[in-house]
């Protein structure tokens, strides 16, 4: 058994907990899950496992807020953060090992038929042409072009190991006492997107380093928290901390780049999907995402509004 406590951060995931509890179970010190307000039987699943230890919220955290419970809770130095749908396979002593020379480590990610995720378990970190590219749809149109390979790392081989700045929250391991030195995860990127990221980001900054190590493996099927949403708030909350993001880490230029390309690609988007649905709604969406925007544009991180907490539907950032 290993010394890692690890914690998982739940929200309606009833049909995939069982799985991941059972791949820690027996591997890690102690596993702790922090549920954010699941109707959907999340809770009664994982009261069967008397060895996990539940938090069940009144309110949806969100996502680093139920990290930062879930890391407040934990009792070993060493944390591995899990997603509810990923399920480990092998490595963890190693990662653990890597953790604690580097500061943070994570694996491979698999998708159930164990081909390497490799587009998503480690990416450099955003820049404004990355991003720029990302929300006017061009990483989707033209996926080969040099932004976004390397962005989502696609000229690094996923069998060798390697240091690298972002790892997916899905599987990822970190020291305590730089959660605590750095002040936790950001709740401001609420409910979810890029929460990891800032967190890595500002890892990095402060003279740690994140491990790859590819023997170490857990199998991921992707998608479960966003599908959870619907595409209107889904588009909402990603564009949100997509904005957050980059008005806390990007120069003022930079942000500017990202803010109008936002602004553009919202705008072919709402006319896309008014066509595609037959329906007003897309403009009333992409209406909000360019407000935002048009806002940051003009006041920085400043344009931000932090957002309530105290219900699933919280807006962000000025939502």
């Amino acid at each position: 058994m290993t010394d890692v406590s690890v914690v998982i951060v739940t929200y309606h995931s009833a049909d995939v907990i069982a799985r991941c509890l059972e791949s820690c179970l027996g591997r890690a010190r102690e596993v702790i899950v922090i549920d954010n307000a699941s109707t959907d039987g999340t809770v009664a699943v994982v009261q069967r496992y008397a060895q996990v230890r539940l938090i069940a919220n009144a309110e949806n955290r969100g996502f680093a807020g139920g990290v930062n419970q879930g890391v407040a809770a934990a009792t070993s130095s060493v944390i591995l953060l899990l997603n509810p749908d990923a399920a480990l396979t092998k490595g963890l002593e190693e990662l653990r090992a890597a953790c604690l020379q580097f500061g943070a480590a994570t694996g491979r990610l698999a998708d159930p038929s164990g081909a390497s995720q490799q587009a998503f378990h480690i990416r450099r970190f955003p820049t404004p042409v990355s991003l720029s590219c990302e929300v006017l749809g061009l990483n989707r149109l033209f996926p080969s072009n040099p932004a976004n390979l390397r962005y989502r790392c696609l000229d690094l081989p996923a069998d060798q190991p390697a240091f690298v700045e972002q790892p997916a929250g899905a599987f990822f391991l970190f020291e305590r006492r730089i959660w605590e030195q750095l002040g936790g995860f950001d709740e401001r990127f609420h409910p979810a997107w890029f929460e990891d990221v800032d967190f890595c980001k500002r890892l990095l900054e402060n003279g740690f380093a994140i491990r790859y190590l590819p023997g170490a493996e857990a199998i991921h099927s992707g998608g479960h928290s966003a599908r959870q949403l619907d595409w209107s708030t889904r588009e909402r909350y990603w564009y949100g901390s997509l904005l957050k993001y980059a008005g806390k880490h990007l120069s003022r230029s930079g942000l500017a780049v990202v803010c109008l390309a936002v602004m553009g690609g919202a705008l072919l988007r709402a006319v896309m999907g008014m066509v595609r649905f037959q329906s007003m709604e897309p403009a009333f969406v992409y209406a909000k995402v360019i407000q935002l925007a048009s806002r940051y544009l003009v006041l920085g991180d400043r344009g931000a509004v932090s957002p309530p907490t105290n219900n699933n539907q919280a807006s962000i950032h000025g939502f």
